[in-house]
C-alpha cells in the first residue's frame, strides 16, 4: 500500500509539475489552470493519497458513482471541490445539484431547465459549462459549435443560468488542437472565460490553447479496469 500511495502521489506531482512549466511556456499563470483529478471507476481508497497530499478538486463521471464515493470523503475533507464531467441525466439532476459544485456537460435545453429549476429550489448556484461537440459526432453529447450561441444566449436570458465555461471531448482520432482552437474561439465570441478541456493525453495542447480546467485521470491514478473512454 505505501508502494501504491508513493506512486500516486508522485504521478500527481508531476501532472502538477507539467502543468506549470507549459502555462510558463504559454506566457500564463499557473495558478490560472485548475486540475480536475478524475476519479471515475477509483474507490475512495485510490483516492486518498491525492487529498492527503493535499489536492481537493476532483471529476467524476456518474452521479450514481459519485454519490457512492465522495459524501463521506466530503466528511473527512470538507473543502474538498466535486466536477461533474460525465453527461448528466434529466433524473439525476436533484442528486447532481447536491452533491456536485461544478457541471461540465449542460448540453441540451431539458438539462439546463431542470439544472436551473433545482438550484433555485434548493438555493445553490454551481459553476456550469456548455459541453459542445466540437467533432460533430452523432454517438456523443453536446451542443453542435453553430448552436452554441443560441443555447448559451438560452441558458442565460431565458433560465438565468451564468454560464461560466464551455467544455469539449476532441474525437478520439483527430488532432486535438483543432478542437481546442475551436472552443476557445466560441469562447471568446461568447464573453466566456472558462474552457474545460485537455485530459491526460493532451492536456498540455490543451494548456496552450487557453484550458483553465484540465481533467486528468489515467496519468494520476494510473490505468482503469474498466473499458472507459481515458481521461
Amino acid at each position: 500500500m505505501a508502494r501504491v500511495i508513493m506512486h500516486q502521489t508522485s504521478a500527481l506531482a508531476r501532472v502538477v509539475e507539467r502543468i506549470g512549466r507549459t502555462a510558463h511556456e504559454a506566457g500564463r499563470d499557473p495558478s490560472s489552470i485548475n486540475l480536475v483529478a478524475v476519479t471515475k471507476t477509483f474507490g475512495a481508497a485510490d483516492v486518498l493519497p491525492a487529498l492527503e497530499a493535499g489536492h481537493r478538486v476532483f471529476g467524476e463521471n456518474r452521479v450514481q458513482e459519485a454519490a457512492a464515493k465522495w459524501p463521506a470523503l466530503k466528511e473527512r475533507f470538507p473543502d474538498i471541490e466535486l466536477h461533474l464531467v460525465g453527461p448528466l441525466q434529466s433524473n439525476k439532476t436533484r442528486e447532481a445539484v447536491a452533491l456536485f459544485d461544478a457541471i461540465h456537460s449542460v448540453d441540451r435545453p431539458k438539462i439546463a431547465r431542470a439544472v436551473a429549476e433545482e438550484m433555485a429550489r434548493v438555493n445553490k448556484r454551481l459553476e456550469l459549462f456548455v459541453q459542445v461537440n466540437t467533432g460533430e459526432e452523432p454517438q456523443k453529447a453536446g451542443v453542435m459549435p453553430l448552436e452554441a450561441s443560441a443555447f448559451v444566449r438560452h441558458c442565460r436570458e431565458n433560465l438565468g443560468l451564468a454560464i461560466a465555461g464551455l467544455m469539449c471531448i476532441p474525437p478520439v482520432d483527430d488532432e486535438p488542437a483543432l478542437h481546442f482552437a475551436l472552443l476557445a474561439k466560441l469562447a471568446r465570441e461568447l464573453g466566456i472565460a472558462s474552457l474545460s478541456m485537455g485530459m491526460s493525453g493532451d492536456f498540455e495542447t490543451a494548456i496552450a490553447f487557453g484550458a483553465t480546467h484540465v481533467r486528468v485521470g489515467s496519468a494520476i491514478f494510473g490505468a482503469r479496469t474498466l473499458p472507459m473512454t481515458d481521461l
